[in-house]
């Protein structure tokens, strides 16, 4: 990954390729956003090139042995961490276990979310997280000499999934890691990471793509024409990975929707067998899938609000979305808008606290079913 392959983010790229000719390079810094803003893709470019042997102003040089390395992400002062599933009868415990599967699909994109990453690991309905174990392989790795770079690097994706216990063994690595050593976290929920980390990290935050460089890229990697590559730009909000999603036909947005107009019909009409089997029908769906239903839950609310102001340039919906927006919308209003969008919030938070998911489900039914009578 090069500063070149990283859509948009000028204003941050210049901002990192500057404090390494300087060379004042902050030893922990914390890159913050939604995955489709670029946060792992600019994080792994910076890396590439704060070893770069033959640097040049604007990236690394794609030729030196360190480069060389890099391409297969294989360099030996390059360490990874991110979100697994322990597998004990396939000895799969830590993230050097998985380091083969992660290479190959690292290979395929950068821009990716933890849905992909579940996906390709075949992880079921399990959670991943980086578990307690972790933190001695870290310690170990770190506390050893450089092999042949300037730096030594450690990339972790998603600080916001480290158990408690191995967050804590890692405060004081963080605060004063050895001499030449690097950390790069990748967040997605900031709020979500230990307080005490954040507290020890500098932040790199990232807004949503810039519309022009959104559009180019889709035309460049894509073939669009420029209408076409517009309207996606438009729809993805800022996020390559919405947008490279948006071009598919992505079934799991389908079935979410199919699964919205349900939960929204059975609430209205007040069946209550209907919301047991719906509850019961996302309760099997796995927790991942069940907090992104929900975020998705509160998108197509805070859009069918929009909608009622007949703006379409504010409105981030498919063709199928606003089919059932001329419909739903009249149903959103100034009277329950926030109490919907609040009552989802909850729901996905009980969700990643891992409450009984048909309780919860059938609650913010019942919950809904008052809500969206209100007028």
């Amino acid at each position: 990954m090069y500063f070149k392959d990283v859509v948009g983010q000028d204003e941050v790229k210049e901002r990192l390729i500057r404090s390494v000719r300087e060379g004042v390079v902050p030893h922990a810094q914390l890159f913050s956003g939604k995955s489709g803003y670029g946060t792992f893709p600019l994080a792994l470019a910076y890396a590439r090139y704060l070893n770069c042997a033959h640097r040049t102003e604007h990236d690394a040089c794609g030729q030196c042995p360190s480069c060389l390395k890099y391409d297969e992400l294989a360099h030996p002062d390059l360490h990874f961490v991110f979100p697994i599933v322990a597998k004990r009868e396939r000895k799969k415990e830590v993230c050097d276990d998985y380091l083969p599967e992660w290479r190959a699909f690292l290979a395929r994109t950068p821009y990716f979310t933890i849905d992909d990453w579940l996906d390709y690991i075949e992880a079921g309905n399990s959670q991943a997280i980086i578990y307690s174990k972790e933190s001695d392989e870290i310690i170990r790795k770190l506390s050893l000499k450089t092999y042949e770079a300037d730096y030594r690097v450690l990339l972790v994706w998603l600080p916001e999934r480290l158990h408690l216990s191995c967050a804590n063994k890692l405060l004081k690595l963080i605060e004063e890691p050895p001499a030449h050593t690097a950390i790069f976290m990748v967040s997605e929920e900031t709020d979500a990471i230990l307080g005490t980390i954040l507290s020890r990290v500098q932040r790199v935050p990232l807004r949503p793509i810039e519309p022009q460089p959104l559009r180019l890229a889709l035309r460049e990697r894509f073939g669009l024409e420029e209408e076409d590559a517009g309207r996606i730009a438009h729809l993805s909000g800022g996020s390559f990975t919405e947008a490279i999603r948006a071009l598919s036909l992505d079934e799991e947005n389908h079935m979410f929707l199919e699964l919205f107009k349900t939960m929204m019909r059975n609430s209205w009409a007040r069946n209550v067998k209907g919301m047991k089997a719906m509850s019961d029908e996302l309760a099997s769906i796995g927790r991942e899938r069940q907090r992104n239903f929900l975020a998705y839950c509160q998108r197509l609310i805070r859009e069918n609000f929009i909608y009622r102001f007949q703006a379409p340039e504010m409105n981030y919906m498919n063709r199928e979305e606003t089919t059932f927006a001329l419909k739903f919308a009249p149903f959103v209003n100034e009277r329950n808008v926030i109490g919907l969008m609040d009552e989802l919030a909850r729901a996905e938070n009980h969700i990643g606290q891992n409450v009984n998911a048909k309780m919860v489900f059938f609650d913010l039914s019942l919950r809904i079913t008052v809500l969206i009578r209100k007028k």
